[in-house]
């Protein structure tokens, strides 16, 4: 955790926002290893004498989240995961757990986040027509396009996997850029990068076969760049922190996109911009139907259709539950994301990107 954002962004507690309690700023109790200008390993706890919940640092990286209990005895095998293993014994590992394996399955999304993110990049990635790396960089261009206003704040790129729309945003701004998922495996590896200027991860070949890439990475203005483990839907924010909030195929991924949408409105200060992006790939696993923008009730006045019940949503009075203090500005109808599983299997998504203004609430120009 870089002192610089911590002192700049002034995180506060997210169990007593979560529950009205206020906005009680988040202290640095104890720092147990230290890096330069970064606590690798520390605790931060909450001001509030009715509260007073501690927050791990584990890696660099804070654990912000309303029930830390929770959240660590859930995600213990990622938080103790060993990062030292060679090639040969992670393959080894792999054969033995077999398919649908916690192992397995986090390789398999560390092989598809990280191709994405920094296949590009990749001297041993081969040239192929049929996939291009780095849809996450396009996208997020593609949106940042059409913000009309000048950044002034910190930026915050909420579910940002393994870290390349993080890094793109610094060298897109002169602002603090802070990345926000809360998959510790992706943070793990975003903060790698970050701290070795080295990407080391399992390229999924086939099946269970995965081939260790290894290479640089370095980009401009990777100093004003830091990872933290939170949620969107309850961020450790105070009100108006932010100028942008990005949120890139994340809208299909949370419990509540309503709630998603409210708490970008909330922590971004009036004139800010908030750049989502998304292709509507629901799935009950991540997201209630009752909460899925679009995608059901073909009987009602959108029929079904996702992009005009979200544009209603961004603008006020068009749905009884439109999302107060954020409006529509421009839109993306048809933008292409390739995303690569495996060497004979590639996603396409056809990704709706909007860019909306965060206004205060009532206003409505």
């Amino acid at each position: 955790m870089k002192l610089a954002h911590f002192e700049s962004i002034e995180p506060v507690c997210p169990s007593c926002r979560l529950h009205a309690a206020g906005e009680h700023p988040l202290t640095l109790a104890t720092i147990a290893v230290r890096s330069h200008d970064s606590v690798i390993e520390g605790t931060l706890h909450c001001s509030n004498a009715a509260c007073q919940l501690e927050y791990p640092i584990i890696d660099g990286i804070p654990l912000l989240f309303p029930d830390p209990r929770g959240y660590i005895a859930d995600n213990i095998v990622h938080l103790t995961a060993r990062s030292d293993l060679s090639a040969e014994t992670e393959s080894i590992l792999g054969d033995c757990l077999g398919p649908n394996s916690a192992f397995d399955i986090t390789r398999q999304h560390l092989s598809a986040y990280a191709w994405d993110n920094y296949g590009d990049l990749d001297p041993a990635e081969a040239t192929d027509a049929r996939a291009r790396p780095n849809g996450v960089g396009r996208c997020l261009h593609a949106g940042l396009a059409r913000v009309e206003r000048r950044i002034d704040r910190p930026i915050l790129d909420i579910g940002c996997a393994v870290g390349r729309s993080t890094f793109e945003l610094a060298q897109a701004s002169s602002q603090l850029v802070l990345g926000v998922d809360t998959n510790f495996a992706m943070l793990r590896l975003a903060q790698r990068v970050l701290s070795e200027r080295k990407l080391r991860y399992p390229r999924r070949r086939i099946g269970i076969v995965h081939d260790r890439r290894e290479f640089q990475v370095d980009f401009p203005a990777m100093e004003q760049v830091d990872f933290w483990a939170c949620s969107g839907m309850s961020p450790p924010f105070r009100s108006d922190t932010f100028g942008l909030s990005v949120g890139l195929q994340l809208l299909d991924s949370v419990s509540s996109p309503h709630g998603l949408l409210s708490a970008i409105a909330d922590v971004l200060h009036p004139g800010g911009s908030a750049v989502l992006a998304t292709p509507y790939d629901w799935s009950p696993a991540a997201t209630p139907i009752e909460g899925w923008i679009g995608g059901h009730s073909q009987r009602s006045i959108y029929q079904g259709a996702a992009e005009p019940l979200l544009r209603a949503l961004l603008t006020p009075g068009a749905h009884p539950h439109s999302v107060a203090g954020l409006i529509l500005r421009h839109e993306i109808p048809h933008f292409p994301w390739h995303t690569r599983i495996h060497d004979r299997s590639i996603t396409v998504y056809d990704t709706h990107i909007v860019v909306a203004e965060a206004v205060e609430t009532g206003e409505s120009r």
